[in-house]
């Protein structure tokens, strides 16, 4: 998994890219030459504290990991974590955030399928 790691590569995702909307995450993307897609985790001090903040960006890793066989390639992709997964980051299961983030993949048309 390629990372997105300086701000300057958020940025430009993030004023040239398309976004989509879920409940409990928002999907920045944008289209590139290269092959392989790079990916970026953003949850803000806003949305809890570390704990919280982890967990989330531990489910977006891990719906990443097991779905990005399903993903298109040639993307830059930056989950962001909103309030909502922070108020309830105790209860969310792994399955409510992929059932949310596929939602947003599909509205997307970023599946293969």
């Amino acid at each position: 998994m390629e990372t997105l790691k300086k701000n300057k590569e958020f940025k430009i995702i993030y004023n040239y890219g398309k976004k989509s909307y879920g409940y409990y995450s928002l999907v920045f993307f944008r289209k590139t030459e290269n092959k392989n897609n790079r990916i970026g985790f953003v949850v803000s001090k806003k949305i809890g504290n570390a704990v919280c903040r982890n967990r989330i960006r531990r489910l977006f890793r891990e719906y990443y990991r097991k779905n990005q066989n399903k993903i298109k390639e040639g993307y830059e992709i930056i989950f962001v974590g909103k309030k909502n997964a922070g108020n309830v980051y105790k209860n969310l299961k792994y399955q409510e955030m992929k059932k949310d983030i596929d939602k947003v993949f599909k509205k997307s048309n970023l599946f293969t399928y």
